[in-house]
Formats: C-alpha cells, structure tokens, sequence
C-alpha cells in the first residue's frame, strides 16, 4: 500500500534539509542578517523557537527567512483555497427544442439559456428533427439566429448554427 503522506510532502526546505554553502538570511522581522552559512543560520532560528526556510533557491545566494514554519503553511494552503473557490469551470448547459416551437416555450427556452449564461456557464441549442422535418433545416437556422439575436446582450455565438445527422445545433458562451 502506497503511504499518502509522502505523496502528498510539501518540497519546501526547511532547517537540516538546507544543503548550500552560504546563504543570505532574513529575519523573522523582515531584516537582513547578511550572508552566512545555514548552520550559523539554523542556530539563530532556534534561538527564537522558529524554522529556517528556503524561500528563493534561484537567487546568488540562495534566501532563506527564519520564521515559523507551520503558520506559514497554513498561510500558503488558505491562499490555495481562496484561489480554488474563485475558480469557475464552465460546463456546457443544453437548451433542445423543435423548429414547430410555440412563442411561450420558445421564451422559456431563452431564459432558461440567459440564465445558464449569466451563470458563466456555455448553451448548446438543439434544434431536433423528425421524419422528414429535416427538409425544413432553414427555418431550424432561422430559429437558432432568432435565439442568438435575444440573447446577444449576455452571449456571443462560439459556433455558428450546423447541421449534425438529425439536429442543428449552435454553440453559445458568456459575455467578457
């Protein structure tokens, strides 16, 4: 069985881990300490009952920041929370209907699809044929650009009405 945990390690270096000849300090107050080497560094952590942590491995030399590691942590996982929860992914809402569509049903269809768009979400609009409705594509199209035209002050058209088999369909995403 494979042990989550070690999955799941943070990389960050912190006190031992810390493996370079010199590197520049940064107190827990924002002060610099001046370039030394981590064991001289790791002692002044200490003393204050605080982490050294490896903040740019990139830099000449390395910068470290004593500080206190764990609240730090958890800091850095709360600000990854907030960016998730404002995150949004669009999926695609469906909004089928016949070309023969009486005016009522036709305007619940174009709520329901302002809705799904206001909601940052994407419409796909089907127009379903039967038999040999398929003759009557054009007005299908005319239906479809009827519905886009409606709804241009929340969507713009990211597919333009086609035919596929027996439907048309149009693709729809959310206003900028």
């Amino acid at each position: 069985m494979i042990d989550k945990r070690r999955n799941n390690r943070d990389l960050t270096k912190t006190n031992e881990r810390i493996r370079f000849p010199k590197i520049r300090v940064i107190d827990s107050e924002g002060e610099q300490l001046g370039i030394i080497t981590p064991k001289e560094a790791l002692t002044v952590a200490r003393e204050k009952n605080l982490d050294l942590v490896l903040v740019s491995e990139t830099a000449d030399p390395p910068v470290c920041k004593i500080m206190d590691y764990g609240k730090y942590k958890y800091e850095q996982d709360k600000k990854q929370k907030e960016a998730k929860k404002k995150q949004h992914n669009a999926d695609i809402k469906e909004v089928k209907m016949r070309y023969k569509i009486e005016e009522h049903d036709y305007n619940v269809r174009v709520k329901s699809a302002q809705r799904f768009l206001k909601s940052g979400d994407k419409v796909k609009a089907t127009v379903s044929f039967r038999g040999r409705e398929i003759q009557h594509s054009n007005l299908a199209e005319k239906l479809l650009q009827r519905m886009a035209s409606d709804l241009e002050d929340v969507a713009e058209i990211q597919q333009s009405p086609k035919r596929e088999g027996r439907n048309m369909m149009m693709m729809l995403s959310p206003k900028k």
